[in-house]
């Protein structure tokens, strides 16, 4: 795993905790689907359902703020366990009697820590350049962990550009862009068309 092909993407809602017979059990999301993300005013993003399905089959990690040194939980272990339903990518975390695990429990009852997010590399996308701003959809993904995080703001655009610039070189994108393009063209050239046709009438 690279770190330099994982791209973070964050959820701020509510983390709610349970205490029940001495464990400790964290749940929120990680992800929701169908929700339209600015990612660093370069295009925008939206996670398909599925995306996550075959994903949380593998052995993820739960980490505090994306650190492979603080783990707090593991599908493995079953100490994390995900879901998909019909909201987005549903996480419970047992958390452990560590010094991370404590610290975040006490952060997450204070409301100081109210954020989830997963580390992922995207396996299939596709891209939207009809509208003014890019549309990626993730369809699937790799998914190596999700966090709790105290800074719900990850929008990594390196990478996500770099995606784009591919699905510029294929063809049949290239093909929709340069007719997406004409059309605006036309748009512009009626537009300005139709207010000389209005000063004309002025005039006369």
């Amino acid at each position: 795993m690279t770190t330099t092909n994982i791209e973070k993407r964050s959820y701020v809602g509510a983390v709610e905790h349970r205490a029940d017979d001495g464990k400790r059990t964290l749940i929120g999301y990680a992800a929701k689907f169908e929700r339209l993300a600015m990612i660093g005013s370069y295009f925008q993003e939206k996670i398909a359902p599925g995306a996550f399905a075959t994903a949380i089959g593998g052995d993820i990690r739960a980490l505090v703020d994306h650190d492979p040194g603080r783990v707090i939980g593991r599908t493995k272990s079953g100490t994390l366990r995900l879901s998909e339903d019909g909201t987005g990518l549903r996480a419970e975390i047992d958390i452990p009697d560590t010094s991370d695990g404590n610290d975040l429990w006490v952060l997450v009852e204070r409301g100081d820590i109210s954020g989830m997010s997963f580390g992922f590399r995207v396996t299939k996308e596709t891209w939207d350049e009809t509208g003014d701003v890019p549309v990626r959809t993730i369809q699937a993904v790799e998914l190596f962990e999700v966090s709790a995080v105290a800074w719900p703001a990850y929008e990594d655009t390196t990478i996500g550009l770099r995606s784009l610039d591919a699905a510029r070189a294929d063809g049949d994108l290239a093909s929709r862009n340069a007719t997406a393009a004409a059309r605006r063209v036309a748009e512009k050239r009626a537009a300005m068309e139709q207010r000389i046709r209005g000063i004309r009438q002025d005039a006369s």
